[in-house]
């Protein structure tokens, strides 16, 4: 059980419910402390003007709403944004929706009875997914659009993917025995008014990046192995000599990883010898320096390691806040009325994620120019074709998807977050644009296992070719076994799209964990101190 309420969650409490499907409980003192919050604002409402219980929303916030149409105010506030449009949201991405949101009502600052949180405990445990669209959030006043749609289906309207079915929602809670919410004062606005789609989302983009991350620092230690590079440029003397976190972990890694490689040349060995009758300007036969995509790899994987780093932190502390307005303060008996719901932090962050995926896909596609390249390799042929040269191709069809999808993320990846425009009568006058960044980011993580799964396909093929699989490190030998049984070396000619999918299904769904494996704490700091 993940337990909400009560506690900080964390990323890897998303992880266990979306991944792993571990159900969640609500904390009991959490629990009480939101009934608490509910009575103490029925009361005090009741003789006060309060933004979203007894006036209209938004622009409209000026007319007072009579005493027996609050109800129906809310009621009126969820169906009238029910307006999303575009491509529907995964379930995985709405149960993390359902979670970001029942998290921030169980701080107990909302106000709401307590049918709301276990409605949404309901719906996460048992799987039930309101059909929520990728279009329609400014991310200012919150995800208004995206989060009306979750607030429709838990009043048992609209429709929920259900058993891999589209469903609608009364049908399903009536299979079910669930009671759809009976709102009493401000559920709709407390359950609409937030960051938590692109929060949501911006967690589930922040696992699949570090699990992408792992692939291509895996590609990069065999892509050094196949070349026999000197072991240098990833050693600890020459990464800690720079100060940046993300550098010295990337590089312990592949340090670590390649440790006892045999194909790993020492420079010292090779080029620091005395080189009797060697003349001036006569060619040196092994590269005396790789080319960047493989010799600058803790450098450029480095910031992308620190930008992940960083947006968990923004993006837990968002999960772990009220983000809700107005807010409702019952230890100091008072009523916020803020901005709470303004999604600027997760919108930079989605828009550095979207950057720093792009440049790891644009890495990917140069290595996997450099293994199809024989002119620069020198080691292998043309598209590592192992037929006939000129009747066969190799892998040079599946360079031009690579070399696209890599172009499309470099399109993508422009600014949300300064993309504000004025909307809803200019209230909302400068806005986040948070989950269109988050919902942008996902497809360039997506396109970049793409790339990644064709860098992949090359690597196999190169191995296979040099006959060098038993000669490889623990960890590249490991997982060329692996991957070689979804794309196996082939000769003749392939139609490549099963394999490639299969390739990229593959490393969305398995995980490495190659920091936990060879960046061990206790080194860096013997290496620190040395």
């Amino acid at each position: 059980m993940v337990i909400v309420g009560g506690r900080y969650l964390h990323l890897t409490d998303f992880e266990r419910v979306l991944f792993h499907n571990e159900q969640v409980e609500l904390d009991k003192e959490a629990f009480l402390h939101t009934h608490q919050n509910y009575l103490f604002l029925k009361e005090f409402s009741a003789d006060k003007l309060i933004y979203g219980i007894n006036t209209g929303f938004g622009p409209m916030a000026q007319y007072k709403i009579a005493d027996q149409d609050q109800r129906q105010l809310q009621y009126n506030l969820i169906r009238s944004h029910s307006s999303g449009m575009g491509q529907i949201l995964s379930p995985r991405v709405t149960k993390a929706v359902m979670l970001a949101r029942l998290n921030t009502l169980m701080l107990g600052y909302s106000g709401i009875p307590n049918q709301v949180m276990l409605l949404l405990q309901d719906f996460i445990n048992q799987d039930i997914s309101p059909l929520i669209f990728e279009h329609g959030g400014v991310g200012a006043s919150g995800d208004l659009v995206q989060l009306a749609h979750l607030a429709l289906t838990l009043i048992g309207e609209g429709e929920v993917v259900y058993q891999d079915k589209r469903q609608d929602t009364a049908t399903v809670l009536k299979t079910l025995n669930l009671q759809p919410i009976d709102i009493q004062s401000r559920e709709g606005l407390a359950l609409m008014n937030g960051t938590s789609c692109m929060t949501g989302l911006g967690l589930v983009n922040l696992i699949q990046a570090k699990q992408a991350l792992d692939w291509s620092l895996a590609a990069s230690i065999l892509l050094n192995e196949i070349v026999e590079s000197y072991d240098d440029h990833f050693s600890p003397a020459l990464n800690y000599a720079k100060h940046h976190e993300g550098q010295r972990r990337i590089a312990e890694v592949m340090h670590h990883a390649l440790e006892r490689a045999d194909l790993i040349k020492r420079r010292s060995d090779d080029l620091y010898t005395p080189n009797q009758g060697q003349l001036n300007g006569a060619a040196i036969h092994k590269k005396v320096q790789e080319y960047y995509s493989l010799r600058c790899i803790p450098q450029i994987l480095g910031p992308v390691y620190d930008s992940l780093e960083y947006a968990v932190n923004v993006l837990e502390n968002e999960l772990n806040s009220v983000n809700d307005n107005p807010v409702i303060d019952k230890e100091r008996g008072e009523v916020y009325h803020g901005g709470n719901f303004h999604g600027d932090y997760v919108a930079l962050e989605m828009d550095k994620l979207k950057i720093v995926m792009t440049k790891m896909s644009m890495l990917a596609e140069r290595q996997l120019n450099f293994l199809l390249n024989h002119k620069i390799n020198e080691i292998l042929p043309p598209f590592i074709n192992q037929g006939i040269l000129g009747l066969n191709f190799g892998i040079q069809g599946t360079q031009f998807t690579a070399t696209s999808t890599t172009a499309e993320n470099q399109s993508l990846a422009t600014s949300s977050y300064i993309h504000s425009i004025p909307n809803n009568n200019d209230n909302q006058d400068i806005v986040s644009m948070g989950t269109n960044a988050a919902v942008i980011a996902q497809k360039i993580i997506q396109n970049t296992f793409q790339v990644l799964a064709i860098e992949w396909l090359a690597l196999i093929q190169a191995v296979d070719y040099l006959k060098i699989e038993d000669k490889l490190s623990t960890c590249s030998k490991n997982i060329y076994r692996q991957l070689k049984q979804i794309a196996p070396p082939f000769v003749e000619d392939q139609v490549f799209y099963k394999r490639n999918e299969a390739l990229c299904q593959y490393l969305q769904n398995n995980k490495l964990d190659l920091f936990d494996k060879y960046a061990n704490p206790k080194v860096r700091r013997n290496q620190l101190q040395q």
